[in-house]
């Protein structure tokens, strides 16, 4: 089992705090092809330093993020109930080139 380190913006930290969001998405680079089941990732706040510590349950790789929402509910991966929900919010984070180089990954995760 290893331990992994992540930073995350206010929102979707304090979502999985609360339990809401179970599913962290993220480009399949170099980083995110060590994390494997049982894991567990430490996630760090950008805005407050705070921290959570969460087991990875399961780890699934898509060829994109329109391949991935289409396998989770969206409220599972951070999104709230009458909130819409778009592939194209993760470009904000990582530009297509870098999606269609590496793939992208879901990362199922409960709090310890």
């Amino acid at each position: 089992m290893n331990h992994h380190l992540m930073n995350l913006n206010h929102s979707p930290f304090e979502l999985i705090k609360k339990g809401q969001k179970r599913v962290e998405m993220r480009l399949y680079d170099e980083k995110r092809r060590q994390i494997k089941q049982g894991d567990t990732i430490e996630f760090t706040s950008l805005s407050s330093g705070e921290k959570l510590l969460v087991k990875v349950l399961d780890i699934k790789v898509f060829k994109n993020f329109e391949e991935l929402y289409k396998n989770y509910d969206k409220t599972l991966l951070g999104y709230l109930k009458g909130e819409k929900d778009s592939p194209s919010d993760m470009l904000e984070y990582y530009s297509l080139e870098r999606i269609r180089e590496n793939g992208v990954c879901a990362i199922e995760i409960e709090l310890i």
